[in-house]
Formats: C-alpha cells, structure tokens, sequence
C-alpha cells in the first residue's frame, strides 16, 4: 500500500498519472531534409545525364550535315592496319583513314547562301558537328513535301498582319493595300461578251471534314469561293490548298441564333450579351485560326445580325482591317446591308440558298432560280453548304455556265461599297 493509497478519502481511488510521450518534431523534419539532400546528392552523382544542365536548342528536322575538307597541308595519316581484313573493316578504314591528296576528297556539299550553320557539342564525348539550319524562306519552299506543313504558295505577307494576343489577325498594309484586294483572284472575262451575267457561288462549312474539304477543292472550279469555319485542327493548311487551288476564301464567323444555347454555331460564338469589347476579343480570337481570306461570312445569327448595337461594332472592324463582308441571306432583318453602307464597307448578300432542301432535285431548281436573277439584274450569289450533293450539282453546273453566256467570278468581284439608304 503506497502513502497515496492511505491519504485519499474513503470509496475513492487516487487518480494515475498520465506518462507523456514528447515528440521531438523538429528533429524529425531536420533528419527528413538530410535524407532527401542525401538522396538527390547520391542520384546526381550515380545518374548519367549528359545533357544535364546545358541549353537545348530546336531546329527543323530537313537538315543536311556538311563534311569539313581535310586539310591538305598536314601530313597525310599513317596507314590503317584494317585495310587488309574483311570486307567489313574495310568499310570502317575507309570512314577512318583520310585520302593522300586534296583531290580524291568528294567534295562537300554547297551550303545555300541564307542559311544558318550551326555547330553542335555532343555533350558526353565533345565530338562536333555542324548543322546547316535552312532560312525561313528556305523552309517554307520545301514545306510542300511536308505533311501538315503551309504550302509557301499560299504564304501570307506580313505587312497584311498585326499580333494580338490570340496571334495574327489580318490589318491594311502601310501603303494602304487591303487585304480583301490583295487576296482576290483576278476575273476572266468570256471574250466577246464583257456584260456577260455574273454569278458568284460560295460553298460553306469547310475546314472540319479535311475529306469534304479536299472533295471540294479538287471538284469545284477556282472561281468558286470557299467558306471554312476555324474549327479543324488543319484549317490553316486546308485553307492554303484551296488559295493554291484558285479559290477566294471566306471566313465565317459563328453569330448568336435564336434558341441560343440550344441551337449553337460552336466556340467563341458573338453574342448580343456581351460588349463590343468582347466580341471583338472573339472576333480576334477566330480571326487568327488561318489567313489568306478576302472577307468574312457570318455563321447562322439570326438574333445577332438583327442587333445594330452588337453587330454595328464587327462591321465597323471588319472594314477597318480591310476586308469585305457576305451576309448569308437567311435573316430577312439583317443590317448588315445598312450598316456596311454607313461605313465603307464592301458588302454581298447571298440572293439563293441553294441547298436549303438537300436534294438533287431541289439543287437544280435552286440553281435555276440563281441563274434567272443574274440574267434579269446581271449578278447574283448564290450560297450553299459542303454537302457531297451539293458539291457535285454545283460542279456540274459550273462546268457549263459558259456555255450558256455565265461568268462565274470569286465573290470580291461582286462585293460593291453599299450606298447607305
């Protein structure tokens, strides 16, 4: 019986005191940083990284090493002992033993005159080695033989573009040049009929299928001009085959519908809830998907087009940066047509939706009606999507338009500056 037990009162137990156990935390921590330190002390010393630490550098794959001459006023290398082996070491004293004179080196490749020689240090045996780096113009000529790769025909002048920080957008050159102009393909004329009616066709929706898209540019004719939304992860090269193809290009842009979201035309669509501001930073955002396009085309915006105080603000950018604009004519209440007159602006309205009815049948009587505007008023525009149907009537009616007295021109040649009513 110890004296705590005696000292309680009657009935009652002394309380047992608690052992505390003292963590020590700051020891833990500081042995937890002398492992890890340990750890990447151990790894930098065992890893095998010759590159580690040094700067990288990325250049285009298509380059060509060039050999340097030896030199022919040293003494010439002391005879291999491999000469006399098999055909094997032959090879390797061949690559290793120099030639007795200047003459019997082949001679090294001609390094072209706006390229870039650059020598790289192989990082682990020193060994150098110099790389001829092609020009930007260089390489853009042989971007043809690449796949994905901007064919350099279709090239775009930077003078026509500004940087923004969605990329380039297009701009009026410093001499004053519009881009809708320097884009456009000339007019041929049908000899011996200069007033000969006028009809301009756009197909639409380009861009997303690259099969559709290439069906549509083999098949169509060049004066057709080419519509491409700027969703497809190759637009930009779709649209350079089909500036190579002869073909204008439109950009069109997605505007708010009626039933929106419900019905919606895709990403960075312009929308009357928000401020020019912002449909402008959305304009430019869609603007820099691809170049080379003589103007833009809106994409449904029955509700958008409808709106001065929404779509006053991107006409009035799209004539300042030089371009023209094509109302697709399904909005009887767009104004486009009054605002492009108040402000310069080169302006087209489809006259004939010609596939509003996806059938062979309903394409040819749409087509009749477009050729029967452009004899009664002497130009008509006619507009339709990339449906394979619509393609081939489309293309077999172009094929005989001639014939019967019709010029078909790109949409610029029938995109007149609008008096304002």
């Amino acid at each position: 019986m110890t004296a705590d037990d005696l000292s309680a009162p009657l009935g009652l137990q002394p309380k047992r005191r608690r052992r505390r156990i003292n963590i020590p935390v700051p020891q833990i921590i500081v042995g937890a940083l002398a492992v890890f330190f340990a750890a990447f002390v151990l790894w930098a010393v065992v890893a095998d990284d010759p590159f580690g630490g040094e700067t990288r550098a990325v250049v285009p794959a298509n380059l060509q090493l060039t050999a340097k001459p030896p030199d022919a006023s040293g003494p010439p290398p002391p005879p291999t002992a491999l000469a006399d082996t098999t055909a094997h070491h032959d090879t390797v004293a061949a690559a290793t033993t120099a030639p007795p004179a200047a003459a019997a080196a082949p001679p090294a490749p001609a390094v072209p005159a706006d390229s870039t020689t650059v020598t790289i240090i192989d990082g682990k045996t020193g060994a150098k080695q110099d790389v001829v780096v092609p020009s930007p113009t260089n390489a853009a000529a042989t971007a043809n033989a690449t796949p994905g790769a901007i064919p350099a025909a279709a090239s775009v002048d930077p003078k026509f573009l500004e940087m923004t920080p969605h990329g380039a957008v297009p701009k009026i050159a410093a001499d004053g040049t519009r881009p809708a102009d320097a884009f456009a393909r000339p007019v041929q004329p049908i000899p011996g009929k200069p007033d000969a009616p006028r009809i301009a066709l756009i197909v639409g929706g380009l861009g997303v299928s690259t099969s559709a898209t290439a069906d549509a540019i083999a098949k169509l004719p060049g004066a057709v001009t080419l519509g491409f939304v700027p969703y497809g992860s190759e637009v930009a090269v779709l649209v350079s085959r089909a500036r190579i193809g002869g073909h204008e290009v439109l950009l069109q842009v997605p505007m708010e519908p009626f039933q929106y979201p419900d019905n919606d035309p895709g990403p960075q669509t312009l929308l009357t809830s928000l401020t020019p501001p912002q449909n402008i930073d959305r304009l430019y955002s869609l603007m820099s998907r691809f170049q080379g396009y003589v103007g833009l085309a809106n994409t449904m915006g029955a509700r958008f087009t409808a709106s001065e105080p929404s779509f006053g603000p991107i006409l009035r950018e799209t004539a300042k940066r030089g371009l023209i604009f094509v109302d697709d004519g399904s909005n009887p209440r767009s104004v486009a047509g009054r605002i492009a007159g108040a402000n310069n602006l080169p302006f087209a309205k489809a006259d004939v939706i010609l596939d509003s009815v996806p059938t062979p049948d309903e394409i040819d009587r749409a087509l009749s009606r477009l050729e029967m505007t452009a004899r009664e008023r002497g130009v008509a525009v006619g507009i339709s999507s990339a449906l394979p149907v619509s393609i081939g009537h489309i293309a077999k009616w172009a094929k005989d338009a001639q014939s019967r007295g019709l010029l078909l021109v790109p949409v610029s040649a029938v995109a007149v500056k609008a008096k304002q009513s």
